[in-house]
């Protein structure tokens, strides 16, 4: 399967698992509910697209070029629950609160598509990743979306 959400196999997967994401399903890890979850996906893809601030709170724990091959390189899941989420995507601070769980959804849905369609990179710099190729982005667009789907087994 393709592992970018620049490929549109890659893509329409993601929509797939996203359109069977319910707001009961069970968290295997982690404090987000599947809502929360949403809401958090959405906040980052909105942050990446230019539609949203964010800030980087820390030190990552390697430098930006390491962290980011480590991170989208290695066909390692990525930690669950250890990584500590920017305070404009973390639903409990400064995050997008859930609210009607088919809107909040078809919103994440939109902003995935808008993304896929980037022509070019994002106009913005990965607070942990530093800057990035299109490659790049849309591997980050893609596991962020699959850690979060696994979370709750979508």
């Amino acid at each position: 399967m393709a592992r970018s959400l620049f490929d549109p196999r890659g893509s329409a997967a993601l929509a797939q698992r996203l359109a069977r994401l319910t707001p009961d399903a069970p968290r295997q890890w982690g404090r987000m509910d599947a809502h929360q979850a949403v809401c958090h996906l959405s906040d980052a893809f909105a942050w990446s697209l230019g539609q949203r601030p964010a800030t980087a709170e820390g030190k990552p724990p390697l430098p930006p070029p390491v962290l980011r091959w480590v991170a989208l390189r290695l066909p390692l899941p990525w930690p669950k629950g250890g990584v500590p989420t920017m305070r404009e995507a973390d639903q409990e601070r400064d995050g997008t609160r859930p609210t009607e769980f088919a809107r909040d959804r078809a919103r994440l849905e939109g902003l995935m598509a808008s993304f896929a369609a980037l022509p070019d990179v994002p106009p913005v710099v990965h607070p942990f990743f530093g800057p990035m190729s299109r490659g790049d982005w849309g591997r980050w667009g893609w596991r962020h979306c699959d850690h979060h789907f696994r979370q709750f087994g979508v």
